[in-house]
């Protein structure tokens, strides 16, 4: 299986997941329309450290520039097994997604976590990013 094959994979198990919960959720926090998977591949050794940055800092920051986590995942199956964090947002619309991003990199308190979690190196050596609008058969997250 190549890489490709594998995030696609990934991508339709994490979107069925999430699709299970949907009916649950009130009709106001259905509405969103586009939706951001990340990839983030981390160099060796440096995905804990990922991990807590997201899990003490970059998810309060995402929530202060509108950008809404719908989940994170770790992938249980190599090669990335180890290796990368998975994660969706939700945004109302490619204009929203493209200011709170530029708001996102700008924010000072942003700079500062990004920064001193990378004191002993760099994390991320790679970021796979793709924008995603539900089909109309789609439950709504």
């Amino acid at each position: 299986m190549d890489r490709r094959e594998l995030l696609q994979g990934l991508a339709g198990a994490a979107m069925l997941s999430m699709a299970a919960d949907a009916a649950a959720q009130p009709e106001a926090a259905k509405a969103t329309g586009l939706y951001q998977l990340r990839v983030y591949h981390t160099y060796p050794g440096k995905l804990d450290d990922l991990a807590a940055r997201f899990r003490n800092h970059t998810m309060t920051i995402f929530a202060r520039h509108g950008m809404r986590s719908v989940g994170y995942w770790l992938p249980t199956d190599e090669p990335l097994k180890g290796n990368a964090l998975f994660y969706m947002l939700a945004f109302k619309d490619r204009e929203s997604a493209d200011a709170s991003w530029e708001a996102f990199r700008n924010d000072p308190e942003w700079k500062q976590v990004s920064a001193a979690s990378e004191a002993n190196g760099k994390l991320v050596e790679k970021v796979d990013s793709i924008f995603m609008t539900p089909t109309d058969f789609s439950p709504r997250i």
